[in-house]
């Protein structure tokens, strides 16, 4: 008897946006197959294989490209939408929106993390300039209240579209912070560069409206909902090195956490 397939391999052409992908289908595993057509489009456009304006066509041409039921396409789309990386549009079919940007809750620069994860970051650098240290700065940083600091607002995208508007103080002569280099890297690698080895760090994350400002530089609506988070790094030594104030989309943008058991 010659032996079963327990997995197929489907691609999807007719649409520029899917003709590179191949989809791997295992019809007698456990997982159900709108999962696993899920997880690999999510896959996609985490990747960039999709990216946003994308379009998948309707569920029933879908359908019969992969091979899968109608019921099948649509939980798997639908479980997409739900999380906001696909929206239906009446006439026009399923499009990719944009990848969600997931970041681990650890020490680490935000431009890090995306390039990493394939997210194409790019910064655009709205401030650079020394001021007399603002007081919630000045605490931060345990300097006296006026005493100058650089500060830094920057406007960091992911595949061309705003994703995070991020404010940050420096002690004044810590380190040359040059906007060219800081359109093209990520601070905290700069801060390595120079020899600056960051410890540890305190931070809160908590969430707020959008002003009709920040709407405007993350193309949301004044109101929108907005994820912040505020944080102290701290140097080898136990010396605070960087204070930052930091607002993102929360319709692109999420925290990660692992929790552990105390026992």
């Amino acid at each position: 008897m010659s032996p079963v397939h327990r997995t197929e391999q489907r691609t999807a052409p007719g649409d520029r946006a899917l003709d590179s992908l191949t989809f791997t289908l295992d019809r007698t595993s456990p997982v159900p197959l709108y999962y696993q057509l899920a997880q690999q489009l999510e896959a996609a456009i985490e990747h960039g294989t999709l990216t946003p304006g994308n379009l998948l066509g309707n569920e029933v041409d879908l359908s019969v490209r992969l091979g899968l039921s109608r019921p099948t396409v649509r939980q798997a789309i639908q479980s997409l939408v739900d999380k906001g990386l696909l929206v239906r549009r009446r006439g026009v079919g399923t499009q990719v929106v944009h990848s969600k940007v997931r970041r681990p809750l650890e020490l680490s620069s935000l431009y890090d993390d995306l390039e990493s994860a394939g997210q194409a970051p790019t910064t655009r650098v709205l401030r650079n300039e020394r001021i007399p240290a603002p007081p919630e700065a000045a605490a931060a940083l345990a300097l006296a209240e006026g005493a100058e600091v650089t500060v830094l607002e920057r406007l960091r995208r992911t595949h061309g579209r705003p994703v995070a508007f991020l404010c940050n103080y420096l002690p004044a002569g810590l380190l040359e912070l040059p906007t060219e280099r800081l359109e093209s890297t990520g601070l905290y690698h700069m801060m390595r560069s120079a020899g600056i080895v960051l410890h540890s760090a305190r931070q809160s994350i908590g969430a707020r409206s959008a002003t009709a400002e920040e709407g405007a530089l993350l193309d949301e609506k004044a109101g929108a909902a907005l994820l912040t988070m505020r944080r102290t790094a701290y140097d080898v030594t136990g010396r605070p090195v960087e204070y930052g104030s930091h607002v993102y989309r929360a319709s692109r943008y999420t925290f990660d956490f692992q929790l552990l058991v105390r026992t």
